[in-house]
């Protein structure tokens, strides 16, 4: 079975907003801390690489198509 490339994106989406949700749990009283700004960086790369996925899914399609 092969992985498409919406299927790739979806789970660098909710890996992304999983991170966000960690990072949110884990700013206790501030959010400038080292923990809390790594889980936003990972989830702004997560985020990053879904809508790099979104973008081949939609090309492979279009070149599919015509």
């Amino acid at each position: 079975m092969r992985i498409t490339a919406r299927t790739m994106a979806l789970i660098y989406f909710s890996m992304g907003i999983l991170f966000i949700y960690v990072a949110i749990q884990n700013a206790d009283e501030t959010v400038w801390n080292f923990i809390t700004i790594l889980l936003a960086l990972v989830a702004t790369l997560d985020f990053v690489a879904g809508i790099r996925y979104m973008r081949l899914h939609y090309k492979i399609k279009k070149i599919k198509k015509g």
